[in-house]
């Protein structure tokens, strides 16, 4: 019988990281490239057509967060596998991206050979973590790891805060997420009171100590 080849999808604004990524795939019979973009928004098109079967999703893009675009996916063609990719350290967005419906997270700095294996396990149905991810999991589940005063955040309250950790102001963060000024200032708000922090000042500190900036 005729196997059919898993088509893969790659969303990674930097052109480098994509044409490794293809160069992966295409040494792999079973797994075949349907197209790549370094936007957002050409996944969520292309999924309405039913275009590929698996998406490779950066996190971090240029035009939406890749867990809004992850959501949106998840919303408009729910059978679309995701499989998240980072160059974040797993304990700031793995467990963010799970919840919101990926079926994997990979960081990229990970060899071929697990990128290829990720994608193989997410197609029959298994969910990829590391290791330590499932360590973290495991003691979150069983209680014996509080919540972090920062994992108690939305996602959207999470963002503000990485995006304030790394210097910028609330006018240049609306732009960048074409929001109003005001909600970003409702988010930051939030955060702060979450988190029992005064001012940016201090908010900069946690994530310095914290390791998420």
């Amino acid at each position: 019988m005729h196997s059919k080849k898993t088509r893969v999808f790659i969303v990674d604004d930097h052109a480098i990281v994509r044409e490794g990524l293809k160069q992966i795939l295409a040494d792999t019979p079973d797994l075949v490239v349907a197209g790549d973009a370094d936007v957002g928004h050409e996944a969520i098109k292309l999924a309405r057509q039913d275009g590929y079967d698996v998406l490779l999703l950066d996190i971090s893009m240029p035009d939406r967060n890749g867990i809004e675009i992850l959501k949106q996916i998840r919303k408009e063609a729910p059978h679309i596998i995701v499989l998240m990719l980072s160059m974040h350290r797993e304990d700031q967005y793995a467990i963010r991206s799970l919840k919101a419906g990926a079926s994997g997270y990979l960081n990229k700095q990970s060899a071929p050979e697990e990128l290829v294996s990720a994608i193989r396990g997410v197609v029959v149905g298994r969910k990829y973590i590391s290791d330590d991810l499932a360590q973290a999991l495991a003691n979150q589940i069983s209680g014996n790891h509080p919540l972090s005063p920062h994992e108690t955040l939305s996602d959207r309250e999470y963002q503000t805060l990485t995006m304030i950790a790394s210097g910028k102001c609330v006018t240049d963060i609306g732009k960048e997420l074409n929001l109003s000024v005001k909600t970003i200032s409702m988010y930051r708000a939030r955060l702060l009171q979450k988190m029992k922090l005064k001012n940016n000042a201090e908010l900069m500190h946690y994530a310095i100590k914290n390791k998420l900036a």
